[in-house]
């Protein structure tokens, strides 16, 4: 067979994911000190796995409605309003998805024509410009400043908007920098957009781990923009959960009618058992929320003040669990710095080049890990300096 005749050519030209590269060279080697992946290393809390467990050895594993329980559906909404004032009828405008990812699959495939364009702000998480070209859309990149901390402007917004803008992705608190984006500053890019018909999918899969001293804020909230705006959440960052893989979509109840369509054909419904999870962790889960945010924000300062020391200068990042330091000081390419950094040190990090060109100069760093680890990494780096090549 000659696959290449046979499949998706847009698939095929897709670059793979710039994360994954490095991992892979990685896990061939012994005794490597990771800061690069981006999942929390807390475990699941004891309650939220023990509720799995429970409605295991009841065998409660039957297919839900494909929008999800109704029960979790009522407990995302309760949610959502508690935190973030966020008003999610649970019968008509939430989807329980198989994570964050699927949610942004969905949106983009419920939205997308051929022809149509996507703007995708970098850099981002990886995924947005790939699956709104596989639904045929032009992508049209937005390059955020370093000198902006790396947050859109509604100067950038206004200039990539055209009479095909059909979708704007809006990626915060933001993989990979760290950045935020304050009630003032979402309110100056909704004043932009409440101009044009364009959609809003805001992936706020971080939007528990803020640490600005006041509650994250969604655009969904402010006046006119919930009815263009599909909302993605889910449990995998917030309550340490990757592994379950359960998210959400919060939109318009036609938007959701047709999202849940193609979530009927493509997934059937979300596991069952994370959905359980997923019902006490909103329930009973707050304690556990503050304390993992509490040691982020410790790690967060700490890793970033370590960066600054070894001459590697780094922004405050407001959000996540990712610095985002410049190593333009050292003469070498963010492929090429994680490169030998992996080789001459064994310290795993990401090139920020791989989270789009407008991260080059920079790498991504995840303080995700404990601060022993995070020490080993930073003294490690410090060796690796001393011996860089400008």
């Amino acid at each position: 067979m000659n696959f290449s005749q046979l499949f998706n050519q847009t698939l095929t030209e897709l670059p793979p994911s710039g994360i994954r590269k490095l991992f892979d060279i990685a896990a061939t080697m012994d005794d490597v000190i990771s800061l690069g992946i981006g999942e929390p290393d807390f475990p699941t809390p004891w309650h939220v796995r023990n509720a799995a467990i429970q409605t295991l050895e009841k065998s409660r594993t039957k297919y839900t409605a494909n929008a999800g329980m109704a029960e979790l559906r009522a407990e995302i909404s309760a949610y959502l309003k508690r935190r973030f004032q966020l008003v999610y009828h649970p019968d008509r405008e939430i989807l329980v998805t198989v994570g964050g990812s699927e949610a942004i699959d969905l949106a983009m495939r419920t939205f997308i024509r051929p022809g149509d364009e996507v703007i995708v702000p970098l850099p981002s998480f990886v995924c947005y410009g790939p699956l709104a070209a596989l639904c045929g859309a032009k992508v049209v990149t937005i390059d955020m400043r370093a000198e902006d901390h790396f947050k859109l402007t509604p100067e950038l917004l206004k200039n990539a908007i055209t009479a095909r803008t059909k979708l704007l992705v809006l990626p915060f608190p933001n993989n990979p920098t760290g950045s935020v984006l304050e009630r003032q500053e979402l309110e100056a890019l909704a004043a932009v957009l409440r101009e044009t018909d364009i959609m809003v999918l805001s992936d706020e899969i971080y939007s528990e781990l803020t640490y600005t001293g006041t509650r994250h804020t969604s655009i969904a909230e402010l006046p006119g923009m919930k009815e263009r705006t599909i909302l993605v959440n889910g449990f995998s960052k917030t309550y340490s959960m990757t592994g379950w893989r359960l998210g959400y979509a919060c939109a318009e109840p036609e938007v959701i009618a047709n999202m849940t369509k193609l979530h009927q054909y493509a997934i059937m419904c979300a596991p069952t058992t994370s959905q359980f999870a997923a019902i006490e962790a909103l329930r009973n889960g707050d304690d556990d929320v503050s304390a993992m945010r509490q040691e982020y924000d410790y790690r967060r300062k700490f890793i970033v003040n370590g960066f600054n020391k070894l001459g590697l200068t780094c922004f405050e990042p407001l959000g996540a669990f990712y610095c985002f330091p410049s190593i333009q000081s050292t003469g070498l390419s963010s492929e090429r710095f994680c490169d030998e950094l992996l080789r001459k040190e064994k310290v795993a990090i990401v090139p920020g080049c791989a989270f789009g060109q407008s991260g080059e100069g920079f790498v991504r760093v995840s303080y995700a890990y404990s601060i022993d680890h995070i020490k080993k990494a930073l003294s490690a780096i410090g060796r690796f300096l001393e011996t860089a090549v400008k």
